[in-house]
C-alpha cells in the first residue's frame, strides 16, 4: 500500500504514553489529523468529526493516494450543513489505521515496522487517543462529535466515557454494540486476508513489493456488500451483463469471468481499496469494532453508560440499512432516554442501506444542519 509523504499528513505527537484496554502501553502515539474552518477566540465552536472502518482524515480534502475528494465533501464545507464558516473541524485517522497515525505498518522501538506486535485496540484506545489531541489543541468541550457507522461507535463512546467533553453528539446508521452477524462477516473478511500466502503472518511491509492484496481485496468485497442494499443493488445492476472487453454487447461466458455487472462492480471495488488501504489495518480495526460493547463496558446496562450526561443526542437510521439496522439505533435511543439524557430520533428513508450516511440524501442534510445549529 503507497503512504502518503509527509507533506500530506499534519501529525501530532503524544507527549504522554496511552495505556490501552489490553493494558499495553504505546509511547510516541502519532495521531493523524485535518482541520476545516477557523478556532473561535473562546474555543468553543470545535466539531469532531470521526470516521468509519474504511474512512480516514480526509473528509472535506482530496485523498493525498487516490486524488479523490474527501469521504464528506458534500457535508462539510462553507455553507454545507457542517458550515466551515461557523465551526471549526477535525478529523483524526483512528489509532490503528494507515493514513498517518500510529498502527502496524508503523515503525516500533526497534526500527522494524510493528506488523502484528501492535497490540489489539478497542474503540475506547481510539476515542481516548483523539481527547488527547483535543488537549494538545486546547479545546476543551466540543460544540459536538459526530460519526457514522464505526464513526458512530466513537462518538457513542467520547460521551460515555468523556461526557464532559462534548455538548451535542450526532450518531449516524450505528449502535452501541457489534452484532454477532457482524463479527461474522468480519471475521470472513480477516479470514480472506490471513489465507493469501503474500500475508506472511503480517510481516509484508519490508522487501516485499505486494501484501496480500488477494486477500485483502476478497475483505473489501463481502464488507462492500454489507453497506448496499438489496433494492440498490438490483436498480443499480439487476442481473445485467457485463459488456465484453473489446465493447461488444454482454454475454455469458460459460466460465468463471465477471459476466454480471454487479460482479465486474465488486471486483473494482475490491483492488481499488488494495491502492490505499493496508490490510494489517483492517484485521486490528475490524477487531476493535467487534469488541465494541457499550453495555459490557458499563455493567451490563446501556443507559449506565449515559448517566448523568448534559449532552444533546441525535440518533439517525437508514430504512435500507441491514448492517445497522434502525432496532440497533432505537435500544441507543432508549437507553438515553432512560439515563435522562436529551434525545431526538429519526429514521431516514433511503434506497442506498448503510453507505447512505456517505451518499446524496438531503433529508440527512437538513437534520445535520438543524442538529448543529440547535444551541449547544
Amino acid at each position: 500500500m503507497p503512504s502518503p509523504s509527509a507533506a500530506s499528513v499534519q501529525r501530532l505527537t503524544l507527549a504522554e504514553p496511552l495505556t490501552l484496554d489490553s493494558g499495553q502501553v504505546l509511547n510516541g502515539l502519532e495521531v493523524a489529523y485535518e482541520t476545516y474552518g477557523s478556532l473561535a477566540a473562546d474555543r468553543a465552536n470545535a466539531v469532531l468529526v470521526c470516521h468509519a472502518l474504511t474512512g480516514d482524515q480526509y473528509l472535506a480534502s482530496p485523498h493525498p493516494i487516490t486524488g479523490k475528494p474527501g469521504w464528506w465533501q458534500r457535508m462539510v464545507g462553507p455553507g454545507k450543513p457542517i458550515d466551515t464558516d461557523r465551526f471549526y473541524v477535525i478529523c483524526a485517522n483512528v489509532l490503528g489505521s494507515c493514513m498517518g497515525s500510529t498502527g502496524p505498518a508503523s515503525m516500533a522501538a526497534d526500527g522494524a515496522p510493528f506488523a502484528m506486535r501492535f497490540p489489539v485496540i478497542t474503540i475506547r484506545d481510539m476515542v481516548a487517543a483523539q481527547v488527547a489531541l483535543l488537549d494538545a489543541l486546547g479545546i476543551a468541550r466540543l460544540h459536538a462529535v459526530v460519526g457514522g457507522s464505526m464513526g458512530g461507535m466513537q462518538a457513542l463512546s467520547l460521551a460515555a466515557n468523556f461526557p464532559a467533553r462534548a455538548a451535542a453528539v450526532l450518531v449516524i446508521a450505528s449502535a452501541a454494540r457489534q452484532s454477532a452477524q457482524n463479527i461474522a462477516f468480519h471475521e470472513v473478511g480477516r479470514q480472506a486476508i490471513m489465507a493469501d500466502p503474500a500475508w506472511a503472518g503480517g510481516a509484508y511491509y519490508a522487501g516485499r513489493k505486494k501484501g496480500p492484496e488477494a486477500g485483502l481485496a476478497v475483505a473489501r468485497m463481502a464488507a462492500h456488500i454489507t453497506y448496499l442494499s438489496e433494492e440498490g443493488m438490483h436498480e443499480k445492476f439487476g442481473r445485467r451483463l457485463q459488456a465484453r472487453p473489446d465493447g461488444t454487447a454482454g454475454a455469458k461466458t460459460f466460465g468463471f469471468d465477471a459476466d454480471f455487472q454487479v460482479e465486474s462492480y465488486l471486483r473494482h471495488q475490491g483492488l481499488s481499496f488494495t491502492d490505499r488501504f493496508d490490510a494489517n489495518s483492517y484485521l486490528y480495526i475490524t477487531r476493535a469494532m467487534d469488541y465494541f460493547d457499550l453495555a459490557e463496558e458499563h455493567g451490563g446496562r446501556l443507559a449506565n453508560a449515559f448517566a448523568g450526561s448534559d449532552a444533546r443526542f441525535c440518533v439517525v437510521s437508514f430504512d435500507t440499512d441491514w448492517l445497522y439496522p434502525t432496532a440497533e439505533a432505537r435500544s441507543v435511543v432508549h437507553a438515553l432516554s432512560a439515563a435522562g439524557a436529551a434525545v431526538s430520533f429519526v429514521e431516514l428513508s433511503a434506497p442506498f442501506g448503510h453507505d447512505s450516511f456517505l451518499l446524496d440524501v438531503p433529508a440527512l442534510d437538513r437534520v445535520v444542519a438543524g442538529f448543529l445549529g440547535n444551541g449547544g
